[in-house]
């Protein structure tokens, strides 16, 4: 029976808390931070259950499922079943419905409130980028994902015109911006992957408040045009994009700074977009002052031999060409992150059959992978180098390790004592230094040869069981 007196909930959070701390022994509890934690639960979670899968245990059952590599519900549960029997306390059910109940009944806000302040919290405590003076640098950067093909998730996030219905799967694309000092994500937005406003810079859009003034933002292409460079300017934020494919640079005009390096005045559209109200339009300058920087890349293997930056870092003996140049050679940093997001948590291929639920997978995955950053963070600071010289899958695999002792450690010092040699561990798996590494976009291994279904699989069953199938 559901529970909604204000008193009883504030018992159950208190006595989560200790439960946590004392007795149950989650690994993710030092990582929580239980305080700021607690506290988003009560605001976001208003009404919930008296059972073995409160807010807190549903959650860290939910990121265990997520961090490992057999990332089903029977065996998040099976996990959590042999815990609670190995500290005696009130089992819950071998079945996944009630664990998939639970999942259900947690709101999408609350986990997304837990990704943007857990990587809020790790970019605060952090060291400043040595770049920029050190200007807080925010990498953007997007994705796509699929789902299982079910009605719900067809509706929500349509698949790709180029695929056959009943054949393909449906897509979301999500747009991500990313702490370039520690590797958090700060902040996510999911959208359809076809139709209006579904474009990264319309989701981008929706992500302008995860960004401080004092920042700069570093993407591609996509994301440089004349309303990005206004609009973030307003906010104070510096913008470091690469030249539009189709916007003309000709380094003849405007105010010379150097070779290939000039100040040009960009006007301001007649045309107001669709998304943007008149008001905005009205507010936005007529003119906008713009750096435009060629910068050439001599270095064999690289695909680009040279591409034009446009900047709102207008001052050129402070941001030198070289500095420009650097500060867009770690937009790298964004598709690393993003492909161990995706890869190294597997989180390309999603689970859940309803859209609310394929969101909640999302943020659980984001809120897993900042956990992993603040693990890479702590081993850092005791080595006193930077966390991204240290190996995510390495910490990753690390910690999936030292999870089960984690959980059956009995007292603080045994707890202590596996922390300290986690952390340890973790940061041994250090990233090679492999300057201006060059590898093909090619694999040696061969796929299996297996046929490609190129009819719905109801359609196949059905001439299978006729004998018609070919």
């Amino acid at each position: 029976m559901r529970q909604c007196n204000l008193g009883c909930k504030a018992r159950q959070v208190q006595s989560v808390r200790q439960k946590m701390v004392h007795q149950e022994g989650m690994p993710f509890a030092d990582l929580l931070g239980l305080e700021w934690v607690a506290a988003i639960v009560q605001e976001e979670v208003k009404v919930w259950r008296e059972c073995v899968y409160t807010p807190l245990v549903t959650i860290h059952t939910f990121l265990t499922q997520v961090l490992s590599a057999e990332q089903c519900c029977l065996a998040a549960v099976a996990r959590l079943l042999a815990f609670l029997a190995s500290r005696g306390r009130r089992l819950c059910s071998p079945k996944t419905d009630p664990y998939c109940k639970a999942r259900m009944r947690l709101p999408e806000e609350l986990l997304r409130r837990l990704v943007q302040e857990s990587g809020r919290q790790l970019e605060k405590q952090g060291s400043q980028d040595r770049l920029l003076g050190g200007r807080p640098i925010k990498l953007i950067d997007g994705s796509t994902v699929s789902m299982p093909d079910t009605k719900a998730n067809q509706r929500a996030y349509p698949q790709s015109n180029t695929q056959q219905p009943g054949v393909g799967f449906p897509i979301a694309r999500i747009v991500a911006v990313l702490s370039f000092s520690c590797g958090a994500v700060l902040g996510l937005a999911v959208g359809p992957y076809k139709g209006k406003r579904t474009g990264e810079p319309a989701l981008f859009r929706q992500l302008w408040n995860c960004l401080a003034p004092g920042d700069v933002a570093v993407a591609d292409c996509c994301y440089g045009s004349f309303w990005t460079f206004a609009m973030l300017r307003a906010r104070g934020v510096a913008s470091v994009f690469p030249l539009h494919q189709l916007r003309e640079c000709d380094f003849r005009r405007g105010r010379r700074l150097g070779k290939e390096d000039r100040l040009v005045t960009w006007s301001k559209p007649v045309q107001r977009p669709e998304w943007m109200n008149r008001k905005t339009y009205n507010a936005l300058p007529t003119n906008l002052e713009l750096r435009e920087v060629r910068i050439h890349i001599a270095q064999p293997g690289f695909r680009t031999e040279s591409l034009v930056l446009a900047t709102t870092l207008l001052d050129a003996e402070e941001v030198t060409c070289s500095v420009l140049a650097d500060v867009y050679r770690i937009r790298w940093h964004a598709e690393l992150d993003l492909r161990s997001i995706k890869v190294t948590m597997q989180m390309d291929v999603l689970r859940c059959k309803t859209p609310e639920m394929v969101r909640k997978e999302i943020w659980t995955h984001l809120l897993a992978y900042n956990f992993i950053r603040t693990l890479m963070a702590q081993a850092a600071v005791g080595l006193g180098v930077p966390p991204r010289e240290l190996s995510f899958s390495g910490a990753l695999q690390t910690f999936n390790a030292f999870c089960p002792m984690l959980q059956l450690a009995t007292t603080t010092d045994l707890q202590s004592t596996l922390w300290r040699s986690m952390l340890a561990a973790i940061g041994s798996h250090r990233v090679g230094q492999r300057p201006n590494r060059v590898e093909p976009r090619a694999i040696k291994r061969r796929p299996k040869c297996h046929k490609l279904l190129t009819i719905p699989r109801k359609e196949a069953r059905k001439q299978l069981l006729q004998g018609t199938y070919s």
